[in-house]
């Protein structure tokens, strides 16, 4: 199943059409508003500035399956982002990333790119997916892995030819 066939909302619960991300470069990041890894939200932003217009795009998903680190809605979330952090890239629904409720997406980039091991659990809040323009799962970062860290990554990613 591809990774643009999944049903996904943005926070404000209104359909978001992955498939129109196709031939982008993908971050896939489990976020909260309570975790210290939260200030990374800065990070991630001054990465979508600064790639965004290469075709690289973030999807940030609230998730408060780590410590209750995310207690409200995803469209507080939302608010909650712009006004701290001035995020101007995609906040999504709330999900959960983990267990049998966990949302499809995560589910299948879990699946795609195992953690530390070969363990497929996220374990904590700011776990990074990078998925390439043809839609396969690059690599999986853990939520230490500064949004700074990923750059490399990201410019290798953004360099390699996409062919529909």
């Amino acid at each position: 199943m591809s990774l643009y066939t999944q049903d996904c909302r943005n926070h404000a619960g209104e359909p978001f059409n992955l498939r129109a991300l196709r031939g982008q470069v993908l971050l896939v990041v489990n976020v909260a508003s309570q975790c210290g890894f939260t200030p990374q939200l800065e990070g991630l932003e001054k990465l979508y500035r600064e790639y965004r217009d290469q075709g690289f795009i973030i999807l940030a998903f609230p998730c408060n399956q780590f410590g209750r680190q995310s207690p409200e809605s995803a469209s507080h979330f939302g608010a909650f982002c712009e006004q701290r952090y001035s995020v101007t890239f995609p906040v999504m629904e709330k999900v959960k990333v983990n267990g049998r409720d966990a949302h499809p997406l995560f589910m299948q980039l879990r699946r795609h790119a195992p953690g530390f091991l070969g363990s497929t659990p996220i374990k904590w809040n700011f776990t990074k997916f990078l998925v390439g323009r043809d839609g396969q799962i690059i690599r999986r970062f853990g939520p230490r892995a500064s949004p700074r860290s990923l750059r490399r990554d990201i410019q290798k990613a953004l360099d390699t030819p996409f062919s529909a």
